[in-house]
């Protein structure tokens, strides 16, 4: 995967090569690293507890329903269009319910626990922080590197920290304005700052090459590396935090943050930065509590031991149905599952706070990162028979795949409730009218038992809600950092309403990206666009050609008595799909959804973006505004 990128790269801004081989794995094969120190099932004796509560509420509920409801199809026996339906329906609410099972295993977890010293040796460590950037917005990555730098800097302590910003960039314009950047970057920081930079000729295999790239060139010098996004903040403290814990823990191979969410000034933005700040954390403390040992890995913003990286987790790239071959674009799931099978620790720590992310400003946006995800996810699938593979490795995998493979089950539930018609004789297709005999016997939505059913439904997919703001105070957090009680209700009451009238057109272009997967049409891996736009009002209407048609359909069907008004939520949502995706992209006032961060700006990202606007400065002269840098 190495290229020599020595004709981009001037070598005073790269250190001497430190060479560290870097196989790819045989996923085939059996593998385990003699250098990983021993670390079975028997160092976490609580883990197997955690997952039977994770797990067998979920399915306790999700077998009480499917009897319920099969009890309702049986009095003229169940045919197999009806035992379609109670599959996918049972299928939906185990994952839901699930996720109602993590979030009050966190819950119990942060009023049991209290954030302890980490204890045992600590080592100092010197430490790559890596930045794969793609033709990304130069003085933003420089400002954000700059910020982190800064205050590792300010900290000291025992470890030491080198920066590298890894280019791919294929745009020479950008590509000279990051060297300039560097270049200028270079000459203003304090001894005592590190600041690499390589640009690759060839950006083989993308970030996965970028990082492999870096191990074998670089790699052998640095006993950790800690893998940055071009968008990514981390405080020093959580660097350093990062840094103690892989240290103190020797049969580490990685251990990954809690990214939060940060930076959002539009509604989409803001929704989900709302709820990542307030709803995530019992999610994650839950999450971190029955993974123990067996964490994943999301890509960005956890610390890696190098030599057990490249020892472990070089990938392969996969055979195509066409005869080719092809890289595993989500990468990250992958690596984790490797290391773990050579027996390596994949930890999860998410109470280490400082750890920042940004996330797409628009609808749109977000649906183009979706679909790349979706590819890659999907992807997964073909690596869950892979041999050695630790069994919550394998369900990491899967639940990636499924969380994509979930949105055309709820499309097809959606399509046959449609379909279903009504109790009293109206049908969408003559099949289903009363004087067939074959007609199954389908449950009527008007019955109180079965809307009730239905009011289960809604209510195990607010619970995590509910029970995360009550988590809230265990988690250092009180609403007064939200705005106090009346603003953080607000600010609650409108998530809760946007994510209901978004959770369709999501579904629906979420089972876009699988069908574009299935079928070949998704291409590439394209840069995530990181600021987000308003678009026009055609490329409105072509991104959501499908929801607006599916909206106006289930309309028609309501007006005519022949589909369920329960569904009217729903089709108000497809109908209004375009007029909801342009308010994605209006600017919120800074109190409303507002997270302690929105609130009580974090210096770090204070110092970033006055970092990124003196740099743009610099590029653009000095009559570029410096607020033009956000």
């Amino acid at each position: 995967m190495s290229d020599d990128p020595s004709i981009f790269t001037p070598s005073q801004l790269v250190p001497p090569e430190a060479p560290l081989a870097m196989p790819a794995q045989d996923f085939g094969r059996q593998f385990h690293d003699t250098s990983a120190p021993a670390s079975g099932e028997g160092d976490q004796p609580d883990v197997a507890l955690w997952r039977i509560l994770a797990f067998s509420p979920a399915m306790a509920a999700t077998v009480a329903l499917a009897w319920v409801m099969q009890g309702w199809f049986a009095a003229d026996g169940t045919t197999l269009l009806e035992w379609v339906l109670l599959t996918l329906i049972a299928f939906n609410f185990f994952w839901i319910t699930f996720t109602v099972s993590t979030v009050l295993l966190g819950l119990y977890s942060l009023s049991r626990t209290r954030p302890t010293p980490q204890r045992g040796p600590r080592r100092s460590m010197r430490v790559a922080l890596l930045v794969p950037v793609y033709n990304e917005v130069p003085w933003y990555v420089l400002g954000n590197a700059r910020s982190m730098l800064e205050e590792l800097r300010a900290i000291g302590g025992a470890h030491q920290y080198e920066m590298f910003i890894l280019s791919d960039t294929r745009d020479p314009e950008i590509a000279a304005q990051e060297e300039e950047s560097v270049q200028a970057l270079r000459a203003e920081l304090p001894e005592g700052i590190t600041l690499y930079y390589r640009r690759r000729e060839k950006n083989t295999a993308r970030k996965v090459g970028n990082i492999h790239d870096w191990v074998t060139r670089w790699g052998g010098d640095y006993e950790a590396m800690l893998v940055l996004d071009a968008d990514s903040l981390m405080t020093g403290r959580a660097i350093v935090r990062l840094t103690d814990a892989l240290s103190r823990d020797p049969a580490a191979g990685l251990i990954q943050s809690f990214p939060q969410l940060i930076g959002a000034q539009s509604v989409f933005g803001r929704m989900q930065q709302f709820a990542n700040g307030v709803y995530g954390l019992a999610l994650a403390e839950g999450l971190a509590r029955w993974t123990g040992h067996e964490g994943n890995y999301w890509g960005h913003n956890a610390i890696i031991r190098t030599r057990a990286f490249a020892a472990c987790a070089g990938l392969p790239e996969l055979p195509t149905l066409t005869g080719g071959t092809s890289i595993i674009m989500s990468h990250d799931f992958v690596e984790a599952g490797l290391l773990r099978r050579a027996g390596w620790r994949v930890r999860f720590l998410p109470r280490i706070r400082g750890s920042y992310e940004e996330t797409p400003a628009t609808l749109i946006d977000h649906i183009q990162r979706d679909r790349r995800w979706c590819q890659g996810n999907l992807q997964h699938l073909r690596i869950l028979s892979a041999t050695g593979f630790h069994a919550m490795s394998r369900f990491h995998l899967a639940h990636g795949a499924i969380g994509y493979l979930m949105a055309p089950v709820w499309f097809a539930l959606l399509v046959i409730w449609a379909v279903i018609g009504r109790e009293d004789g109206g049908s969408v297709i003559t099949y289903f009218s009363e004087k067939n005999p074959l007609r199954p016997n389908w449950p009527d939505m008007s019955e109180p038992r079965h809307v009730a059913v239905i009011i289960l439904i809604y209510a195990m997919l607010l619970a995590p809600k509910i029970l995360s703001v009550a988590a809230l105070p265990l988690t250092g957090r009180r609403i007064s950092d939200y705005g106090g009680v009346g603003q953080f209700l607000l600010s609650m009451l409108t998530e809760i309403l946007l994510a209901i009238l978004y959770a369709p057109i999501l579904m629906v272009q979420q089972m876009i990206a699988v069908l574009r997967t299935l079928f070949g049409l998704q291409k590439g891996w394209s840069p995530q666009a990181r600021e987000g736009g308003h678009y026009s009002l055609a490329t409105l209407f072509k991104c959501h050609a499908l929801e607006t048609v599916s909206g106006v359909a289930l309309w028609i069907g309501i007006a005519s008595g022949l589909v369920s008004l329960w569904l009217a939520p729903i089709a108000l949502s497809l109908v209004l799909a375009v007029p909801l995706s342009a308010l994605s992209s209006l600017r919120l006032p800074r109190g409303w959804m507002g997270t302690a961060e929105v609130l009580n700006e974090p210096r770090i990202n204070r110092a970033a973006r006055h970092y990124r606007g003196l740099l743009r400065q610099n590029l653009k002269g000095p009559d570029a505004p410096v607020q033009a840098a956000e």
